[in-house]
């Protein structure tokens, strides 16, 4: 974890960002109003970096390393317009949102590759100069969107709700090649995304609940080795759950089951990791129990376990039954605190955590896996009328695990200590 086999000298970024924003409301009575926000944020970046993307030479021990310098610029704009209404049709109440969106993002990504000596991974000698660099990409990306989408909220009793709606977006994406001035590629995809909910409850501690809804996600940030467009990815998400409140409402416990459907989802292309392929389908099955509440006067837990089971169930390149990189089968996590709630002491509090993840497949295709792992989380806190400090310390034992996004490893932080201080008012 602590091999570093780039340059010092070369390995660097700047960045700044601009960002604007407004949120108005009018109300135009107590059953209705309007409201629209708007987001502007605009970053510009130069980076400098050493890739190594090439195997170790015949040596077992040398490896190519290629120095990259970049210049970016990024452009996000969002205008949401939303009116909110509540009515009934005789005994039945409705809660209604009506709302259009517009978006226009942007990137423009200008790179240049070098030349730079190659490393002793064994032995690493710093010192070596980039130099030779030569354009090798200029790409402008934009995507335009439009969403329209109505949803509502339907009291039908007491005990029974039912939650519909549907959006539809028109998405248009295009890629020019700022080299040539040409457009490499332009497409247009228009998508319905319906979504239905129902909780019905037989009690008032007890609520039984199902929902399926669809998704549609414009991929505009990333291009194939060959420089075309990937398709939206698209999904569909089944779940049927049970929510169950104890002793007064103090803990409560949800016991939830789900399929997860998606396509065109991406993944490193096995022949350049440097760029990307849409595998054709994948999915997600599991199930999850959370409870969470206090169940003494300042004796506080939220406990977690979930069971996912998420592969490739069709595709022309990666291996169908493959399973998706970064999620363990198994995974659980423990939090608990305790605050003394009276004597001298009070207000000193301790907590105690646990995350759990069994062994995940570090990529598609599957060759090989990431270890599972445990890791202990603990906080220390002390509050007196409205101040409150507090110490939290993440990894306390200091345990190697890694993560993955299919593209990259990452080691996750080691021992890490965080203060804070807080007062209400």
């Amino acid at each position: 974890m602590s091999r570093f086999l780039g340059e010092p000298n070369f390995n660097d970024a700047t960045f700044d960002s601009t960002s604007i924003s407004y949120n108005f409301e009018h109300k135009f009575s107590d059953e209705w109003k309007f409201r629209q926000g708007f987001s502007a944020i605009i970053v510009n970046g130069d980076t400098r970096q050493v890739e190594l993307f090439d195997p170790l030479g015949d040596d077992r021990r040398t490896l190519p390393r290629s120095p990259l310098r970049t210049e970016e610029k990024q452009e996000d704009y969002v205008l949401q317009n939303e009116i909110f209404g509540e009515f009934s049709t005789g005994s039945i109440q409705h809660k209604i949102l009506v709302g259009l969106e517009l978006s226009r993002w942007g990137y423009d990504f200008n790179y240049f590759r070098g030349t730079l000596d190659p490393i002793d991974i064994f032995n690493p000698q710093y010192g070596a100069q980039a130099t030779n660099f030569e354009q090798e990409l200029h790409r402008k990306q934009r995507s335009d969107n439009l969403g329209v989408y109505l949803q509502d909220f339907i009291e039908i009793s007491q005990n029974l709700k039912l939650l519909a709606g549907v959006r539809f977006d028109i998405n248009d994406v295009s890629v020019v090649n700022k080299i040539t001035n040409t457009t490499i590629n332009q497409q247009t995809t228009t998508r319905f995304s319906p979504r239905v909910g129902i909780v019905y409850q037989p009690s008032s501690t007890t609520s039984l609940y199902f929902n399926w809804a669809n998704s549609f996600n414009p991929q505009f940030f990333r291009v194939s080795r060959t420089g075309e467009q990937f398709p939206p990815t698209t999904g569909e998400q089944f779940e049927v759950g049970i929510k169950q409140d104890f002793f007064n409402n103090r803990l409560s416990a949800t016991l939830a089951l789900y399929q997860i459907t998606q396509q065109n989802v991406l993944t490193a292309d096995p022949v350049n990791s440097r760029f990307s392929i849409a595998t054709g389908e994948q999915k997600s099955r599991g199930v999850e129990l959370d409870i969470a509440g206090e169940i003494l006067p300042g004796w506080k837990i939220i406990a977690n376990y979930a069971y996912a089971n998420g592969f490739v169930s069709r595709d022309n390149t990666i291996p169908e039954g493959d399973r998706i990189a970064g999620i363990p089968q198994h995974s659980a996590s423990l939090w608990t605190t305790y605050e003394l709630q009276k004597g001298n002491l009070q207000g000193l509090g301790f907590g105690l955590g646990l995350v759990y993840a069994s062994e995940r497949e570090a990529q598609l295709p599957n060759t090989f896996t990431l270890p599972s792992y445990v890791r202990v989380d603990a906080a220390l806190s002390y509050r007196r009328d409205n101040f409150k400090v507090g110490l939290n310390f993440r990894n306390l034992f200091d345990t190697k695990y890694y993560n993955t996004d299919t593209f990259y490893i990452y080691p996750q932080a080691p021992l890490t200590v965080l203060g804070t201080v807080s007062v209400q008012f």
